[in-house]
């Protein structure tokens, strides 16, 4: 380990450490300050297995016994995603105290009541509890979100093709088998000519993938044409991609890797590395006008690029459709105006040219499993060729 990720890790345990010690200081002063049976330290030793649970499921995830280890990763995202809204939330209530010492706009007889304090703090606990049970429900209640497009080709006697598109799965700890069988069977149900994954498959680890057998739900996928996926940054994070294809393979999944595929003899496939594997292997990955340029163009061009990046390299080598994940649309609100910032295009559809583009917000989630603001989803494209 070189000291430039060593000064990251303790550049982040002091930043996580401050942003759970300032939360916990404005937890005891507003509320565990005024409940009598509960003690200072007994109060500060529960704030910190929380704000660890997440971190110590993390790194010791190959010794704790798997109940254990479920409950610590259940624990510690939650409290991500609390973290997430406390440190916009409680600032402000901090802003708005200062305020008030300096020109005094709150009147002084609720300023002065005994437990103005704990009635803050059981407003921003109802409204956090709110926004849980609300995200909860929004990560795990996918949309069938729907395309009707046309592409000015030909595709040997296919008149239209119906793709079930489905990115960011993130299978892991939280979403875990019994969520992917909900998937599958959504997806079966769509009765699909051929499945789509642009890249993050899975989380953090294959682990989980390989003991709840994940790979036999995958083999239930039942499309005409089979199921294709490229890589995405959580794929190849830290572990052996060889190790990763080899599984996704026996588990029905055909990966893609900067390659191109015939279907039919009807339409193209192509899946593209995606790019944030050349700062891990320091290797470039091949440029799509390499990858395409023996593949007939009169014919379809389907494109799984996992970040929606390079647009206008898609638009050059007449790519009809371009199909993308990683955003999750911000996943939190407000995230998604940073990632609406950061891409042209977050989520949705756009055309430019003769080429389309669709950025999906995804079926699962990363750290909280939670979801405000954005949608799990299942895209379905319905694609209509030139007769």
């Amino acid at each position: 380990m070189n000291k430039l990720m060593l000064l990251g890790i303790a550049l982040f345990l002091f930043l996580y450490g401050g942003i759970n010690y300032y939360i916990g200081l404005r937890g005891w002063q507003n509320l565990g300050s005024h409940i009598s049976f509960l003690n200072n330290k007994v109060y500060w030793i529960v704030i910190g297995l929380i704000a660890s649970a997440y971190i110590v499921s993390m790194l010791l995830s190959s010794y704790i016994p798997s109940v254990v280890l479920n409950s610590l990763n259940i624990v510690g995202s939650y409290w991500m995603g609390i973290i997430f809204y406390l440190i916009l939330l409680l600032p402000i209530i901090d802003l708005i105290r200062f305020l008030n010492s300096k020109i005094s706009f709150i009147p002084r007889n609720i300023n002065e009541t005994a437990n103005l304090s704990i009635i803050i703090a059981m407003v921003v606990i109802v409204c956090l509890s709110g926004l849980m049970v609300y995200g909860t429900w929004s990560a795990r209640s996918p949309k069938v979100t729907k395309y009707d497009l046309n592409v000015n080709k030909t595709s040997s006697d296919l008149k239209k093709l119906k793709i079930i598109m489905v990115s960011d799965i993130h299978l892991g700890l939280v979403v875990d088998n019994k969520r992917l069988t909900v998937m599958v069977n959504k997806i079966n149900e769509l009765n699909p000519d051929i499945v789509l994954i642009p890249g993050d498959i899975i989380d953090s680890s294959l682990e989980p993938f390989v003991k709840q057998n994940m790979s036999d739900n995958f083999k239930r996928l039942k499309s005409k044409y089979g199921v294709y996926a490229c890589l995405g940054n959580h794929d190849e994070m830290g572990r052996s991609v060889e190790d990763i294809v080899k599984t996704f393979k026996a588990s029905g999944i055909n990966v893609l890797r900067d390659k191109a595929i015939l279907i039919n003899n009807s339409f193209y496939v192509i899946g593209r590395d995606d790019i944030s594997q050349e700062s891990q292997t320091k290797i470039k990955r091949k440029d799509l006008s390499d990858i395409i340029k023996d593949l007939d163009k009169s014919r379809p061009l389907i494109l799984m690029d996992h970040q929606p990046r390079d647009f206008a390299d898609t638009q050059k080598n007449g790519i009809d459709l371009q199909v993308s994940g990683h955003t999750h649309r911000g996943q939190l609100f407000p995230a998604n105006l940073i990632t609406n910032l950061i891409f042209e295009i977050d989520y949705g559809y756009l055309k430019k040219n003769n080429s389309n583009f669709i950025v999906s917000s995804g079926y699962g989630t990363w750290g909280p499993p939670i979801r405000i603001g954005s949608r799990s989803e299942i895209v379905e494209i319905n694609l209509n060729f030139k007769k």
